[in-house]
């Protein structure tokens, strides 16, 4: 490759990675827009969540007298993994210059990362609530985990590969056609992406009730830059599991291995309607249905663990399937 398409592609690449981190926030302010459309009132901006970070980054931060130095760095580690996370993940084209980095186990591993070091930090003060909020993340983590994993393995035996720029081309190409295991699977990483999230069902983001929250629970002694981050990087794992549901099972229009700028364009302009129609739709549903109590997540989230699993069973039956 010489210098000049190398440092396009190196362009290419750095504009996707700061592309996730402008547009998450706006994704989670479309989230709230659309639910408050859907009952009739006006809503928060749009840009909201940029003002509530700047308006956080301005704060200073209040760290408890036992807080180690793990309760400051977590933040920046959550942040920086999810980040990364995101980046790796196809979004307008495949084939980035670091598309290669980007599997789907590296990914998982990266995430899990991350709630390795929220739960940690929920702990680290000693609260009751840091406490309940860990043990109950942990608690999901045991069903969402093996869940993702059998998707990864649907998924992987269709395409022959679990690096997603190979997936997304094998799936954009049509050789995938319309088969029951990637049905169960595009389900199962929606209540994945539902738990994951913290969203409704599995835990209400807008609320801080003791007897039920779970994310709110691990971040509530965090203040100024450091809750500044922990929300970012919350912003970008809902935006890093809407594109995966896009580069995985809607990968239509996504631009191919050294398209030009027309080709990149077009990605681009799909890529946020995709987005625009997942957050749309995650607002009707969770105006649609009530948060479960938190004995019941682990059934729904169970769910999940037993679509992947079918998925890869059918596969070994008949390979059509």
């Amino acid at each position: 490759m010489n210098q000049p398409a190398s440092l396009w592609a190196l362009s290419i690449q750095f504009a996707q990675m700061l592309l996730v981190l402008g547009l998450a926030p706006l994704l989670t302010g479309l989230v709230r827009k659309t639910k408050a459309r859907i009952q009739r009132r006006q809503g928060p901006p749009l840009l909201q969540p940029y003002r509530d970070l700047r308006r956080l980054l301005n704060k200073e931060s209040v760290l408890a007298e036992n807080a180690s130095w793990l309760f400051q760095v977590a933040p920046y580690l959550i942040f920086s993994f999810t980040w990364v996370a995101a980046a790796l993940v196809p979004t307008f084209a495949t084939g980035l210059m670091f598309g290669w980095t980007g599997d789907l186990l590296a990914i998982s591993g990266l995430l899990g990362a991350a709630r390795f070091f929220q739960t940690l930090a929920g702990m680290d003060i000693g609260t009751s609530f840091g406490g309940i909020g860990s043990s109950r993340e942990s608690m999901f983590a045991t069903l969402a985990e093996p869940a993702t994993i059998m998707i990864v393995f649907c998924v992987a035996l269709i395409a022959g590969s679990t690096q997603l720029s190979t997936i997304a081309d094998y799936m954009a190409s049509g050789a995938a056609g319309l088969r029951v295991s990637l049905a169960l699977a595009l389900i199962a990483l929606a209540i994945v992406t539902l738990a994951e999230n913290a969203r409704i069902p599995v835990d209400n983001p807008a609320t801080h009730l003791e007897l039920t929250m779970v994310h709110e629970a691990m971040v509530l002694e965090y203040s100024g830059r450091h809750l500044a981050m922990i929300d970012l990087a919350s912003h970008l794992k809902l935006l890093l599991y809407i594109s995966l549901i896009g580069c995985l099972f809607f990968p239509f229009g996504i631009a191919r291995m050294g398209g030009g700028p027309v080709a990149y364009l077009m990605g681009l302009g799909l890529y946020l309607a995709k987005l625009a129609a997942g957050a749309v739709l995650l607002g009707a549903f969770e105006m649609c249905i009530a948060k479960m109590r938190v004995f019941r997540v682990p059934n729904f989230v169970g769910a999940a663990f037993m679509l992947g699993l079918l998925g890869v069973l059918l596969l070994f039956v008949s390979r059509g399937m």
